[in-house]
């Protein structure tokens, strides 16, 4: 593979000029597309769960009562201290209210207080239900203005109003400014890295072009396929990321090669054959692990893990392609100039002396580490078992109003109904009632009626409302419990359990759904899925690492400390979302569950990053070892040629990362402060910390492999072991030597 690149690398510097031609064209290409036919105006941010009971009686609903299949939202009043909302003056406004708010666009009707039960016992609070003909996503722009708008009457009445509901809860996770914030920091680390702003721009350039051309890519598919806000959010942040990291890696070893005064054609050559095969591999990984979200079984997860892919596939195309064209614009002007302290940082590298008095600063780290190696390693699991410990007590909903900023309209509409109509209310079960085999059907419901309020953790329920034949009652109850309680769940389960002996004793059925149902078999089939998953992932990892280094343990340690990296990061993440530690740090008010999702995406995500800086450190240790047979010796080596570019990569995936944790979006804001974290554990702790350690104590061991599967097993060659004789003066059709330049 390596010869195959490097002969990609120089054919996209000698041919740069076609090679940026063709990525322009591609880019005015998919760009147009996703005018015509896609962009962001298409996107969708339902969740279905296909098959589950909930999404059946979902669709059931819908076909049945036509007036269900839209979102739907709440006016709460609220009377002034010492005032009660049923006082004359208050309805009247109230009804003002109600009456202009069924004149708002797309509203199909509001049914106002007294119809559903929705006056508090102490009369202080009554709420008003608003019914679209629509989807949330389908919602025109301004239509929820217009609502806010037609509640000014109570307003003007001294009510106090607040506008929440499903219509308003989870907004889009959409690109916003401070998402700039990323690119500035990893601006700043390209330049103090390369110590050249022609690099540091070269790298950034060549990571947009990639993230352009994935998202465009994304977009161009959203008039086709249902492709949320989220998942386009996801593919842009990994994207980004991965991009600047990619031309990090290869840029580093470009200029590596041009200090030690190769001409810069063969240097875009070795470059990509070396560096970019470990860029194929690791971006491999990323697009394995993100397609292989689609394995439990959820369409909306499914898109946004081939979105992602999609993103990363653009950027290793761009590395490997475009990187290699701008090594051609630029020749040797991106060589370190003498004197500069990038090259004396270059010729120092170079050196290969084993003491520690010529050791760079990740080469003293590596010592560090391995002086004592067992102490190391049980430092590092004791301290990542630690923060593991708080995601035992993990538990998965889709975030809701009640998670939303304290400042919003909609997080005042919760609040005031939890605390005047009790948490249940804010998340009713939808009890569907097929009753069409009854000898009497409105009997029938309302009788399965009568048994659900008598269930324990049942606070009410409302007498069915049915369909144009009679055939379907709809049932709403209100648990005691929050929506995202165990208390709640186990409700769901004892009704759904009543199905059996509903149906032998009157021929009628019952299914459970409404958003709060939805969000429970959502989170009850993910975590099903995640031992799977994460069986396919560490499955995969095994296999992938025993071909790429040809060795039993070192596939062994990288599993072992990606479980670690993942335990830490779901500990910590469940203390501060749940637990509601160090909450300012992160833009957050209050606890709220993780969302159902989280730990499959992060599952995928940081599996694909940690095996990226397993490669590429551990990979110059194996170079290394290759040639001395010192293992020690090589683990010190590696850690001089790979830490200062692992530390900068892991440091632009933070920053990257971290400047998503402050989007409006609670699923969004979850999963960047865990990718953040998960990172800078993965990186900094695992990689550069307990990998080393671990080495150093197996030595030799490390690199054992029997001859018989040594033989079978393909050579894919990832650290260019066979590219060493290639001079910058060969002709252009000769073949690169083999072994590896160091």
């Amino acid at each position: 593979m390596a010869t195959l690149l490097y002969r990609l690398g120089r054919a996209s510097y000698r041919r740069r000029k076609l090679v940026i031609s063709l990525w322009l064209v591609f880019l005015v290409a998919v760009i147009a597309v996703m005018s015509l036919f896609g962009g962001v105006g298409k996107l969708n941010d339902e969740f279905a769960i296909p098959g589950s009971e909930s999404q059946q009686a979902l669709d059931a609903a819908g076909r049945e009562f036509p007036g269900t299949a839209g979102t739907s939202a709440q006016l709460v009043f609220s009377a002034p201290s010492g005032h009660k909302v049923t006082e004359p003056r208050y309805m009247a406004a109230i009804d003002a209210a109600v009456a202009k708010a069924a004149e708002a666009p797309q509203v199909v009707k509001v049914t106002p207080p007294q119809q559903i039960g929705g006056v508090s016992a102490d009369q202080d609070v009554a709420v008003a239900q608003v019914t679209y003909d629509v989807a949330k996503e389908d919602l025109r722009a301004g239509s929820l203005e217009a609502l806010d708008a037609a509640v000014k009457p109570a307003a003007d009445a001294r009510l106090d109003v607040a506008v929440g509901g499903a219509a308003f809860a989870g907004g889009g996770a959409e690109p916003g400014p401070h998402d700039l914030i990323g690119v500035i920091v990893a601006v700043i680390v390209l330049t103090i890295t390369f110590g050249s702003l022609l690099a540091a721009g070269m790298s950034l350039l060549t990571a947009l072009v990639g993230v352009v051309a994935g998202v465009a890519s994304v977009l161009a598919l959203a008039g086709i396929a249902d492709i949320s806000s989220t998942a386009l959010t996801l593919a842009l942040m990994i994207g980004l990321a991965v991009g600047i990291d990619y031309a990090l890696f290869v840029l580093t070893r470009h200029r590596s090669q041009l200090s030690e005064g190769d001409d810069p054609e063969h240097a875009a050559g070795i470059a990509t054959g070396t560096a970019g095969g470990a860029v194929v591999f690791a971006g491999l990984t990323v697009i394995i692990a993100m397609a292989g979200l689609s394995v439990v079984g959820i369409p909306f997860l499914t898109v946004m893990g081939l979105a992602a892919a999609l993103s990363v596939f653009a950027a290793v195309a761009v590395a490997l392609t475009l990187l290699p064209a701008f090594f051609g614009v630029a020749g040797r002007r991106l060589a370190p100039k003498t004197g500069s302290r990038a090259a004396r940082r270059e010729n120092a590298s170079h050196a290969d002396a084993d003491t520690s008095r010529s050791a760079n600063a990740g080469e003293r780290w590596v010592r560090l580490a391995t002086a004592k190696p067992w102490l190391t390693v049980l430092m590092v699991v004791a301290a990542l078992g630690a923060l593991a410990w708080p995601a035992r007590s993990m538990s998965l909903a889709m975030p809701d109003n009640g998670s939303a900023s304290t400042q919003t309209s909609q997080r005042a509409a919760y609040d005031t109904i939890d605390k005047a109509f009790g948490p249940g209310f804010n998340g009713p079960l939808i009890v569907l009632a097929d009753t069409g085999r009854s000898a009497a059907p409105k009997r029938t419901a309302a009788a399965i009626a009568q048994d659900l309020q008598k269930l324990e953790g049942v606070a009410s329920v409302t007498p069915p409302a049915f369909n144009a034949s009679g055939t379907y009652g709809i049932i709403q109850v209100i648990p005691k419990s929050a929506p995202d309680s165990k208390a709640t769940e186990a409700l769901v389960a004892t009704i759904r359990d009543k199905k059996p002996a509903i149906e032998k004793d009157t021929g009628a059925s019952i299914r459970v759904t409404g958003k709060t149902a939805v969000s429970i078999d959502l989170s009850s089939q993910l975590s099903a899925a995640l031992v799977p998953f994460g069986g396919v992932v560490v499955g995969l990892s095994l296999l992938l690492l025993l071909v790429v280094f040809r060795s039993f343990v070192v596939p062994l340690k990288a599993v072992f400390g990606y479980l670690l990296s993942i335990a830490a990061t779901f500990g910590a993440t469940v203390a501060v979302f749940t637990g509601g530690h160090l909450q300012g740090l992160v833009g957050a008010e209050g606890t709220t569950p993780i969302a159902s999702f989280l730990p499959v995406v992060v599952m995928a995500v940081l599996f694909g990053l940690a095996m990226d800086y397993e490669v590429f450190l551990v990979s110059r240790i194996h170079e290394n070892y290759s040639h001395t047979r010192k293992p020690l010796h090589a683990v010190h080596q590696g850690g001089r040629h790979s830490a200062r570019v692992v530390t900068a990569a892991a440091l632009i995936m933070t920053s990257v990362f971290a400047a998503f944790v402050y989007n409006e979006s609670m699923i969004l804001k979850q999963i960047a402060f865990a990718l953040t974290l998960g990172v800078l554990i993965d990186a900094f702790v695992v990689r550069m910390t307990f990998v080393p350690a671990f080495l150093a104590l197996t030595r030799h061991t490390a690199w054992w492999l029997p001859r018989w599967l040594r033989t079978r097993l393909p050579d894919l060659d990832i650290e260019g072991a066979r590219l060493n004789r290639a001079h910058s003066d060969a002709p252009e059709e000769q073949e690169p030597v083999l072994a590896a330049r160091d």
